[in-house]
């Protein structure tokens, strides 16, 4: 274990084994930081965080602080759980709950890239990736495998689905289903077909949900009319996971755009 004189570690905190804390860097009462953990100088992890084997805070990172919302009162206990072998880049920072008991969390191989916010009760699923200058607002979730290019903008409540992707600069103010590309336009323009590709999907999963996708956005049917004719197939665990995913949908579902649809159904599998 190296931790650097400067540094401000609590002696109630719990620090691992071989990890490493840099100059000025802060670890509050109450966290605890896993075994090969790495934290840049000038990161300050807040109490009640816990922190997985392995990850990384890097330089002005702020992870676990209290939440911008008005409804949170000095003594109340939330938590934040960053998962095993995250990366937080600079200057990200995340906050933890407003409510007594509830927890924000970031899951297992995540990486957050530099000047990313993570608001209060967010839901981060595992290996999902997030670049920079993004906006994750409160009660956000973000399945598995997701990821969001730079300049999002994500409202309250919203959901993201396993293996989106999210393009650049793009504002959500409704959910992205599971293995869906939205594009600049803030529509959704067809499925996830490299996405699907690098997380091991093989030819049949993927030919099933993309066409459950072109039915859903791209054959001009309302929501339930869709739903219906998707569930007329045998339904793969990838299909049931998208048709739950929008049954289950509060805020409703992002609106698609075929202007880009022909180049990416035609794509290989």
């Amino acid at each position: 274990m190296a931790i650097h004189p400067t540094a401000a570690v609590d002696p109630a905190a719990v620090i691992g084994q071989n990890v490493e804390i840099g100059p000025y860097a802060v670890v509050e009462k109450n966290c605890v930081i896993g075994d090969n953990c790495w934290i840049d100088a000038h990161a300050k992890v807040c109490e009640y965080t816990t922190v997985g084997a392995g990850s990384r805070i890097y330089y002005g990172a702020l992870v676990g602080t209290e939440p911008q919302d008005h409804r949170f009162k000095p003594g109340i206990v939330s938590y934040t759980l960053i998962g095993k072998n995250a990366v937080i880049r600079e200057y990200v920072t995340i906050h933890r709950s407003p409510f007594e008991g509830k927890t924000t969390v970031i899951g297992d191989g995540t990486l957050l890239m530099a000047f990313v916010h993570i608001g209060h009760d967010a839901q981060i699923g595992n290996y999902v990736t997030i670049a920079n200058q993004t906006a994750v607002s409160g009660h956000v979730i973000i399945e598995d495998g997701a990821v969001l290019s730079g300049y999002v903008l994500i409202h309250q409540f919203c959901r993201i689905g396993k293996l989106a992707m999210i393009g650049g600069r793009t504002i959500l103010t409704q959910d992205v289903p599971p293995y869906c590309m939205l594009a600049e336009n803030c529509r959704v323009c067809g499925p996830n077909v490299v996405g699907m590709r690098r997380a091991g999907l093989d030819s049949d999963a993927r030919l099933a949900i993309r066409k459950a996708i072109k039915s859903y956005f791209f054959k001009d049917l309302n929501g339930s009319n869709a739903l219906a004719e998707i569930e007329k197939d045998t339904l793969t665990p990838e299909v049931e996971h998208f048709v739950e995913f929008i049954r289950s949908s509060e805020r409703g579902i992002m609106a698609g755009e075929s202007e880009l649809a022909g180049f990416l159904f035609d794509e290989e599998l």
